[in-house]
């Protein structure tokens, strides 16, 4: 009955449509709470395939960065200077108590959340976020059990070490594939040789069980001088992860420096490149020191790159047979200030559509909702929750 009661409330949409922080830091105190809208109006755009609803649901979130639904139709969010807010019943919640502390210097703090896909016998949810050692942070995931307003038997599974950043290149997203693993992207907290180094975790894709123990076949297992959790390597800032719909693959979305923005579909054991190949160039306009050029043997190619850096952030596959849109790929950008739609043939991308590039937002999340329809969060002091209404294949 909640999923209902939920989704009716944020699909409130007929009702007329028209054309850095300190460090270490706990959650941080609420300032102005977040308003979810009473009665939103729900805005008709022009795409390539036919017009798409827009619809903004929430407003006054403080840099909003992950969103995941539960499976009663309950939405967590989280905002990056260490708040987690549940939105049911008609109203987004006070920050629930139980949240670790976060380190929120710089690109630091509360990072994502993603719910146990057997969430009905455990109730776990996982965060990852920035973790403090000194005056130094590195990415970490925790897992609690919702209860009410709060969160209890909070224990952390995963961190990243050493600890290196100043506030720069932490990742992460967090992704369960269907054999129940769970994949953590991270970055190379600005330290780029580091991501070629086994032995080191920045710059790395990891896969863990759900309790944070090393799954027994990942590539690095036994091997002398390299950590157990790695599934994949050379990777410079992943802020993006989904699975496909259909192959059930991870795909990753990864920041390059001054331009190339990568996709990838990362397999076990393999080097995606960073920083021996790259197709951008450091912010100086200067080559990247340790870069060989575009290619080299033994390094993996990006799936799809952008030679312009969109500043890829947070995506999701569409799955909806009644729209033209099925099976498209959608990116966040907050660089380019846009939405990016991919069409895809097969795991190749054929073109890509820009979409809400007026509006100017910084696109930090994107997440299919159980209704089959797009929640976008923005990245600013003021964040939105908004809902994309795909448009509809003629009948």
């Amino acid at each position: 009955m909640r999923i209902a009661i939920t989704l009716a409330l944020l699909s409130l949409a007929g009702c007329g449509a028209r054309p850095t922080g300190q460090a270490p830091a706990a959650a941080a105190e609420a300032g102005d709470a977040p308003r979810l809208l009473a009665a939103p109006t729900t805005e008709s755009i022009a795409s390539e395939d036919g017009p798409y609803g827009l619809t903004e649901l929430v407003t006054g979130l403080s840099h909003p960065w992950s969103l995941a639904f539960l499976p009663d139709g309950r939405m967590l969010v989280t905002e990056r200077p260490g708040r987690l807010r549940l939105i049911a019943d008609g109203a987004v919640s006070a920050p629930l108590a139980g949240v670790p502390a976060v380190y929120t210097e710089g690109q630091g703090g509360l990072l994502d959340v993603a719910v146990s896909p057997r969430f009905a016998e455990d109730g776990w949810i996982y965060l990852s976020y920035a973790e403090a050692e000194g005056d130094r942070a590195g990415t970490a995931v925790a897992r609690a059990r919702l209860d009410g307003q709060a969160l209890r038997d909070l224990t952390v599974i995963y961190r990243q070490t050493p600890k290196l950043s100043s506030g720069a290149h932490f990742g992460s997203r967090l992704v369960f594939d269907d054999a129940g693993f769970l994949f953590v992207t991270q970055g190379d907290h600005n330290q780029r040789a580091m991501a070629q180094d086994l032995d080191k975790l920045q710059g790395k894709l990891v896969r863990i069980r759900p309790d944070g123990s090393t799954p027994e076949d990942n590539p690095f297992v036994g091997r002398p001088y390299a950590r157990p959790a790695i599934w994949s390597y050379g990777h410079r800032n992943m802020q993006g992860a989904a699975l496909h719909p259909v192959t059930r693959a991870l795909w990753t979305s990864e920041h390059g420096p001054r331009g190339g923005d990568e996709l990838n579909i990362p397999q076990a054991g393999k080097n995606y490149g960073w920083p021996l190949i790259t197709y951008g160039i450091n912010y100086s306009g200067l080559p990247i020191p340790e870069a060989r050029g575009e290619a080299a043997d033994g390094l993996e190619q990006p799936q799809h790159y952008w030679k312009v850096s969109p500043g890829l952030s947070g995506m999701a596959f569409l799955s909806d047979t009644g729209s033209p849109w099925n099976g498209n790929l959608f990116l966040g950008a907050l660089a380019t200030r846009e939405l990016i739609r991919v069409e895809l043939d097969g795991d190749r991308v054929v073109r890509d559509e820009r979409l809400l590039g007026d509006r100017k937002w910084r696109i930090r999340d994107v997440r299919e909702g159980p209704d089959r329809k797009l929640y976008l969060l923005t990245d600013e002091d003021d964040g939105r929750l908004l809902r994309v209404d795909p448009p509809r294949t003629a009948s």
